[in-house]
């Protein structure tokens, strides 16, 4: 629903019994908090009201400020915002799990009920994360390369990636 004022974002609804007449109102965090705040609500309990209103605001103000620095966390690895993994539900590489690890951890438990892995293992394929993270950094290393046309750096940074996906395969 929108601000009846601005057409923000309304997540207040107030509701005001004066005398005879019912009027709703639906209002954005700043509308809201203005108009608990004007001058023509000389009672008590419209003073009161704002207050309660206000000490709803702090938290969310809060709030937003730091998931406006959250989502411009960066990992250094694969390059992956938090504000793309919100997006897209998936992280970037096996280290945004440590990089990101104080915001998952809460996520993860809420999820799944638990935050270790207590499953099956594939068989096949790269098994330890270090060697999975620089696949990643090499992969992503090299997409800028081609960006910047070093060709030759590129194709250095291919046979390390065949290199390392080759001795992948032959773990089992």
């Amino acid at each position: 629903m929108k601000c009846q004022k601005c057409q923000k974002q309304a997540t207040f609804h107030i509701t005001d019994l004066t005398g005879d007449d019912l009027l709703a109102l639906h209002l954005c965090p700043d509308c809201a908090k203005q108009y608990l705040n004007t001058e023509d609500a000389p009672d008590q309990d419209a003073q009161m009201m704002s207050g309660v209103l206000e000490q709803q605001l702090k938290p969310l103000e809060q709030t937003a400020d730091d998931l406006r620095a959250l989502d411009s966390k960066k990992c250094p690895i694969c390059g992956i915002s938090f504000y793309e993994f919100r997006q897209a539900g998936r992280l970037g590489c096996p280290h945004d799990y440590v990089f990101f690890g104080d915001e998952l951890e809460p996520l993860l438990v809420n999820v799944h009920g638990d935050n270790q892995h207590v499953g099956k293992q594939p068989k096949r394929g790269v098994r330890d994360t270090e060697s999975q993270t620089e696949l990643i950094r090499l992969r992503r290393q090299m997409k800028e390369v081609v960006e910047q046309e070093d060709y030759e750096k590129a194709s250095q940074l291919r046979d390390q990636i065949r290199k390392i996906e080759g001795e992948g395969n032959n773990v089992d």
